[in-house]
């Protein structure tokens, strides 16, 4: 009796997320927080994520905005304080790499104040432009930015966004500078764009192909290695073969939940991502934005880390040498 009652005493001393077997928690939401605003390129892959796990998880999941902050700080850092009870999440993107050079005083660790539950897919980006513009192609592109320097506008969607990285990137390949015009989320730059009152955007085929597909902007490029297959975008050249050689961006997303994830939580939350990536739905819907759901070892949470680890790596540089920082 005694060694019986000891054993109940200790279990019950043991902190909650490592008792809780039973997630998910009953008609409680799993809630994916999005650090961008509604609308953009990440809201959307994470509205069709949410659809898709929602089969295999039972639970009704949702999507919450919490904007702010350089690269989506502010619903990142909400995420690390949360209950790690497996019904808040984060899906985020490339920004998970670029935080530790980025952001001065970070209020978490990338490696170690999350828990990585995988990758969802890759993004190619397009390089798009005002309908306005003269140029048809990436030729007359290059001809009209050198004979407009110092006159051109580069929109984003706010600091250490999908969108600054790939023009920061393509400003240096290009050897320009331009004025770069940031915005609060990526629908009121695109707005802007569309408007004409800035030049040139680079962001993701998630935001993008849409308005490509409607003729409302110019696209010059895409920054994959080889062109794209969805019907919009089939016949757009890579930025590689119309002369910017070896110029490659993609964007990637993951998942995340808070640090303290129960084992179990842990491995059915994996799952259901998983189902996902696998769910013929979610394929179509990613395909048709022009993303590549992940089909390979990325998946898992450790390979998952292992990239972002390498991301780190690879970005770190690029941003010290543009001296981009934010405190």
């Amino acid at each position: 009796m005694k060694s019986s009652f000891a054993g109940l005493l200790a279990l019950s001393l043991l902190p909650f997320s490592l008792q809780a077997a039973d997630f998910p928690i009953k008609d409680k939401p799993i809630t994916l927080v999005v650090p961008f605003a509604a609308g953009g390129p990440t809201d959307r892959v994470a509205r069709d994520l949410a659809e898709a796990m929602r089969k295999s998880l039972g639970n009704s999941v949702v999507v919450e905005n919490a904007a702010g902050g350089p690269g989506g700080l502010i619903g990142a850092t909400k995420v690390t304080r949360a209950n790690p009870d497996g019904h808040t999440l984060l899906v985020h993107h490339i920004a998970m790499g670029i935080f530790p050079s980025l952001v001065r005083n970070l209020p978490f660790k990338v490696d170690s104040d999350f828990e990585y539950l995988g990758m969802i897919n890759d993004v190619p980006m397009t390089l798009i432009g005002k309908p306005q513009l003269p140029a048809n192609n990436y030729k007359e592109l290059m001809a009209w930015v050198n004979a407009n320097k110092g006159n051109i506008n580069l929109a984003n969607a706010g600091l250490a966004s999908a969108s600054h990285l790939c023009g920061m990137l393509w400003q240096a390949a290009v050897q320009v500078d331009m004025t770069t015009v940031p915005y609060k989320g990526t629908a009121p730059a695109m707005t802007d764009l569309i408007g004409g009152q800035v030049d040139l955007m680079c962001d993701q085929t998630t935001n993008t192909t849409s308005q490509i597909e409607a003729k409302k902007v110019k696209v010059f490029g895409v920054t994959t290695q080889k062109r794209l297959g969805t019907p919009a975008l089939k016949d757009v050249p890579t930025l590689d073969e119309t002369g910017q050689k070896n110029f490659q961006v993609t964007i990637w997303h993951g998942l995340y939940g808070p640090k303290g994830l129960s084992a179990d939580a842990k491995a059915k939350l994996n799952n259901a991502l998983k189902a996902a990536l696998k769910d013929p739905d979610f394929i179509k819907k990613q395909e048709g934005l022009g993303a590549v759901v992940i089909n390979d070892k990325r998946s898992d949470p450790v390979e998952h880390k292992n990239f972002v680890t390498a991301e780190i790596a690879k970005w770190t540089p690029v941003i010290k040498a543009a001296g981009v920082y934010a405190d």
